[in-house]
C-alpha cells in the first residue's frame, strides 16, 4: 500500500481549495466593478419626443472649448462633476462624441483607463447616432435629485481582503432626469426620463490647507444598473 497516498489526497484538496477561493475573489473584484454593469445597451439614436418638461439648462455655444474636470475636490462633488460630464453634450456646438468622452477620459485613474474608456461609450451616442441627432440640433443634459453611498459598496468594503479595493475607492450611486430637447421640423420638442447609476471613484485624502485631495474615475456602473 502507497503510504504516500493520502498526503497526495490532501495535497489536491488544498489546491482545489486554494483554487476555488481564488476564483471567488475574482469574481468578487470584477463584480463590484464590471459585472454591475451587465449588457451594454445602445444609445436610442431617434430625436426628441414630444414632452411637458419644462427644464432648462444652458449648453456651451458653439466652439467653446470643452472643459476639463476639477479633480481637486472632495468625492461628492467629484462625483456630481463626472456625472454631469457624462450626460451634457450638444450635437450643435461643434464637438464630436469622442471629444465630450476624452474629458471623461483625462480623469480616469490609470488602473482601470482602459475600461473605463469603454464604460463611457455606453452611454454617449455612436458616430452614426450622432450624425442623425444631429440633424434635429439635440442637445443633452442631467438634473442630479439624489447622491448617495450605497449599501452594497459598504458592504462589500467591510468584506473585502486587505487590497481588495483601491486605496481611497468610494462608490456613489446618482438618481436624476435626462433631458433632451431639439428641433423637428420648426417645432421644438423636448423629452426626459429618469435615470440611475453608479459612479466609482479613487480619491487621495484631502491635504490640510486645502481641504480636499485629487480625485479619479475607476468605473462606471451600467445605466440603470446601479449599486443600491
Amino acid at each position: 500500500m502507497d503510504s504516500a497516498a493520502p498526503d497526495r489526497r490532501r495535497r489536491r484538496v488544498l489546491i482545489a481549495a486554494i483554487a476555488a477561493g481564488l476564483a471567488l475573489l475574482i469574481l468578487v473584484g470584477v463584480g463590484i466593478y464590471g459585472l454591475v454593469r451587465g449588457p451594454v445597451t445602445p444609445t436610442d439614436p431617434a430625436p426628441p419626443e414630444h414632452s411637458t418638461s419644462s427644464t432648462v439648462r444652458p449648453v456651451p455655444a458653439p466652439g467653446r472649448e470643452l472643459e476639463a474636470l476639477e479633480q481637486n475636490v472632495t468625492p461628492e462633488v467629484f462625483a456630481h462633476a463626472v456625472a454631469e460630464a457624462l450626460f451634457t453634450w450638444d450635437t450643435a456646438a461643434g464637438h464630436t462624441p469622442s471629444e465630450y468622452a476624452q474629458v471623461l477620459a483625462d480623469a480616469a485613474h490609470v488602473s482601470e483607463a482602459d475600461a473605463f474608456v469603454g464604460d463611457v461609450r455606453a452611454y454617449l451616442p455612436t458616430t452614426d447616432a450622432w450624425a442623425q441627432l444631429r440633424q434635429y440640433a439635440t442637445r443633452q443634459w442631467l438634473t442630479i435629485d439624489r447622491v448617495f453611498i450605497p449599501t452594497a459598496w459598504e458592504t462589500a468594503v467591510a468584506q473585502a481582503a486587505p487590497g481588495q479595493i483601491p486605496a481611497g475607492a468610494v462608490a456613489y450611486t446618482i438618481e436624476g432626469t435626462r433631458h433632451r430637447d431639439g428641433t423637428w421640423g420648426t417645432a421644438p420638442v423636448s423629452a426626459s426620463r429618469p435615470v440611475t447609476f453608479t459612479v466609482f471613484l479613487a480619491c487621495t485624502p484631502p491635504g490640510r490647507s486645502s481641504g480636499a485631495g485629487e480625485c479619479e474615475v475607476l468605473r462606471l456602473s451600467e445605466l440603470d444598473n446601479p449599486l443600491r
